[in-house]
C-alpha cells in the first residue's frame, strides 16, 4: 500500500520539476526578447548629395601632333618640352634635300601627263598635227589628180582614143587615193578613242596626286605652332633619324582641357548634361578641379574587365597644372537636395518590392512602410512614412533579426 502511494507522489514531483524548468526557460526567453539590444538613429532634415565616382583620363580639347612626313633626320629643334609657344613659332625642321628632289620629279611627271592629256584631246602633239595635215593635203591632191585623169580618159574613150583597161586602171587609182584620204582624215578627228582619253586623264590625276603628296611632305618637314599653347611632349632630338609617321611633338592649350571619364553601365542612367563634376589628380592631392558633363556616351565599350560608357567632362578651371594623358579620379554629383528628411541607409529594409523601416515606439519596434528618394552611400531621403525626430532601428548588437512588435532597448 505504501509502495503504490510513493509512485504517484514521485510522478508529481517530476512533473512539477519539468513545468518549472519550462517556465524558467520561457521566462529567460521573455527577458531576452524584451531586451533586444539595438542601435538607433533619428530622422532629421538637412542637405543630401548623391555622387557617382569613377576614373578618367585628361586630354586636350584642341590637340596638335606633328608626325614625320618621310623618313629622315631632324635638322633643328627650336622648342623644348614644357615650353609655352606663340602662334607661328618655328618648332622643328627636318632635312628636306630628298623631299625637294621628289617634288621636282613629281612636277616633271605632272607636266608630261598634262601634255599627253592635252595631246589626246586635240588629236596629237602640234608636230604630229602639222605632219598629219601635210599628209592629208598631199592625199587630197593625189585623189583630185586621179579624178581629173579619170575624167580625161572618159572623154577620150568616147572618141575611141582610150581603152577600157585604161579606164579601169584610172578608176582603181581614184578609189585607192580616196581610201587613203579618208583614213588620214579619220586620224585627224578620231585619233584617240574614249578609252585612250580616259587613260590619259587617269594618268594626269595620278600625277597631280603624286605631286600634291610630294609638296605636302615638303611642307610638313618644317613645323610651326598652329596656335598658342604648350609643347607637352617632344620625343625626338636633333640629328636623330626618324621613320615616316613617327610622332615628332605634341602641343595643346593646357587651359582648355577635358576628361574622358569611364562610367560603369548601371550608373549611366543617372547622368545628364551639365552635371557638376569634381576632379582629383593623385600627383596633386591637395588640389581640386571642377567641371561639367559636356557629352554623354553613345555606346557601351569594354574597358579592361568593365562595361563602360565614355563621358566627356569639360574642365571649368583648367590652370595649366593638369597634364594630358594623366589619370584622374572623377566624382559626379547626380543629385543635390536641400532641407530633406533623411535617415541612415542602414535603417532601410526591402521585401517584395516594398521599402520599410522599424520605428521605435516606446520600448518596441513597429514596421513602417516608407517612400524614398535621393540616396548616397550613407544616407537616404524619406519622402513619406516618417517625420523629423522619429527614431528608427539600424540593427541589433547581438546579430538577432529585427521583427515587428519586438521589445527593445537602445545601446550605444
Amino acid at each position: 500500500m505504501k509502495t503504490g502511494q510513493t509512485r504517484p507522489r514521485t510522478a508529481r514531483v517530476w512533473t512539477i520539476t519539468a513545468v518549472a524548468i519550462i517556465v524558467i526557460f520561457w521566462g529567460v526567453h521573455l527577458m531576452t526578447r524584451g531586451s533586444l539590444p539595438i542601435r538607433v538613429a533619428a530622422a532629421s532634415t538637412g542637405d543630401l548629395k548623391s555622387t557617382v565616382p569613377t576614373n578618367g583620363k585628361v586630354e586636350p580639347q584642341v590637340n596638335f601632333e606633328a608626325h614625320a612626313p618621310f623618313a629622315g633626320i631632324i635638322q633643328s629643334l627650336n622648342a623644348h618640352e614644357g615650353e609655352k609657344v606663340p602662334t607661328g613659332k618655328l618648332l622643328l625642321s627636318m632635312d628636306d634635300t630628298e623631299a625637294r628632289a621628289r617634288v621636282a620629279t613629281a612636277e616633271s611627271q605632272l607636266k608630261g601627263a598634262q601634255a599627253a592629256y592635252q595631246a589626246s584631246q586635240r588629236g596629237g602633239t602640234q608636230e604630229e598635227r602639222i605632219s598629219l595635215k601635210g599628209e592629208v593635203d598631199k592625199a587630197q591632191i593625189d585623189r583630185d589628180q586621179a579624178q581629173r585623169d579619170l575624167e580625161a580618159l572618159e572623154k577620150l574613150q568616147a572618141s575611141g582614143a582610150a581603152s577600157a583597161s585604161e579606164i579601169n586602171a584610172a578608176q582603181t587609182r581614184v578609189a585607192a587615193d580616196t581610201s587613203v584620204l579618208q583614213v588620214l582624215q579619220q586620224r585627224q578627228t578620231e585619233r584617240y578613242g574614249t578609252a585612250d582619253l580616259a587613260h590619259a586623264q587617269a594618268t594626269l590625276h595620278d600625277a597631280e596626286a603624286a605631286c600634291a603628296a610630294a609638296e605636302d611632305a615638303l611642307h610638313h618637314a618644317v613645323v610651326h605652332a598652329p596656335f598658342a599653347g604648350t609643347v607637352y611632349s617632344l620625343p625626338v632630338s636633333r640629328t636623330e633619324y626618324v621613320n615616316q609617321g613617327d610622332r615628332l611633338l605634341s602641343m595643346a592649350d593646357l587651359t582648355k582641357l577635358q576628361v574622358r571619364a569611364f562610367f560603369d553601365e548601371p550608373e549611366i542612367g543617372k547622368l545628364s548634361l551639365g552635371q557638376l563634376v569634381t576632379i582629383v589628380w593623385d600627383a596633386r592631392p591637395d588640389e581640386q578641379w571642377n567641371g561639367h558633363i559636356s557629352r554623354l556616351p553613345s555606346t557601351i565599350i569594354t574597358y579592361g574587365t568593365r562595361n563602360v560608357g565614355e563621358v566627356l567632362v569639360g574642365i571649368d578651371n583648367a590652370d595649366g597644372a593638369l597634364l594630358p594623358d594623366t589619370n584622374v579620379r572623377v566624382t559626379v554629383t547626380v543629385a543635390n537636395e536641400s532641407n530633406v528628411l533623411k535617415v541612415p541607409r542602414d535603417a532601410l529594409h526591402f521585401e517584395q518590392g516594398s521599402t520599410f523601416v522599424y520605428r521605435k515606439e516606446g520600448n518596441s519596434l513597429h514596421r513602417v512602410r516608407v517612400t524614398i528618394g535621393v540616396r548616397n552611400l550613407s544616407e537616404v531621403q524619406v519622402v513619406s512614412g516618417l517625420k523629423a525626430g522619429d527614431v528608427v532601428a539600424l540593427g541589433t548588437t547581438n546579430a538577432q533579426p529585427l521583427t515587428d512588435g519586438v521589445p527593445v532597448k537602445v545601446v550605444q
